[in-house]
């Protein structure tokens, strides 16, 4: 007797499981219950494509704007260095005239006296 309880517990699983495994018709309300979900889920997944396209679009701004910040200032410091070399020439051709202005009044005053 000790055997045939295993074969009454193996018994009983084949017996779930085919009533697990036979075939029953769908509900009727299924397909609509699938389809609204697919539906929903085909809305959630625009929207966040929708938001990743806004993020995308606003990196690309903010991109081209730094950029264009960027070149503006790299422009300015440019001009901001050829004023200043521009200024140091002048100021070297100042310092040469001041130099031969100097030496000539110097000589003047050595033939004057």
């Amino acid at each position: 007797m000790q055997f045939e309880q295993p074969f009454e517990h193996i018994d009983e699983f084949e017996r779930e499981l085919r009533e697990g495994l036979e075939r029953r018709a769908a509900p009727p309300s299924l397909k609509r219950k699938v389809m609204e979900r697919r539906r929903h889920e085909r809305k959630r997944q625009r929207s966040r494509m929708i938001w990743f396209e806004r993020i995308a679009a606003l990196l690309v701004v903010a991109s081209v704007a730094g950029s264009v910040v960027a070149g503006h200032y790299a422009i300015e410091r440019r001009k901001g260095e050829e004023a200043k070399q521009q200024v140091f020439t002048a100021l070297r051709i100042t310092n040469h005239a001041f130099q031969v202005m100097n030496r000539q009044l110097q000589e003047r005053d050595r033939n004057s006296q």
